[in-house]
């Protein structure tokens, strides 16, 4: 089922050339996703969750403000984790000649757009 958020993962994926998209909840439930085939959006959204966490006590613990993004970088890609708030998690994966700069800038438009919807 398509949600009011569909439009906006896959105008990121697009825009950004990205691989895939999954918004969650805080909680590491899956909301809406623009994935290939065979990836569940069950279980990166639990990762998601579980990622982000990890750094806002990494970032607090550390005395480093506010977490803003995580940023997984792989042999084969990225992994970025973005908050929306405190309700909600942004999660893409990019490939590993993703041009970081324009692809955080990407992010942090998708990310204002879910922000007013959520």
């Amino acid at each position: 089922m398509d949600t009011k958020f569909k439009p906006i993962l896959e105008k990121l994926v697009r825009n950004a050339d990205l691989e895939g998209a999954v918004l969650t909840t805080a909680d590491g439930l899956p909301v809406e996703s623009v994935l290939p085939a065979g990836m569940s959006d069950e279980r990166l959204a639990a990762m998601s969750a579980a990622i982000l966490s990890l750094g806002e006590r990494a970032a607090l613990e550390l005395e480093k403000g506010s977490l803003e993004q995580i940023t997984v970088k792989a042999q084969k890609g990225f992994v970025i984790v973005t908050g929306i708030g405190q309700e909600a998690v942004l999660t893409v994966m990019a490939p590993h000649d993703a041009k970081l700069g324009l692809l955080y800038l990407e992010i942090r438009k998708a990310a204002e757009e879910l922000a007013k919807l959520l």
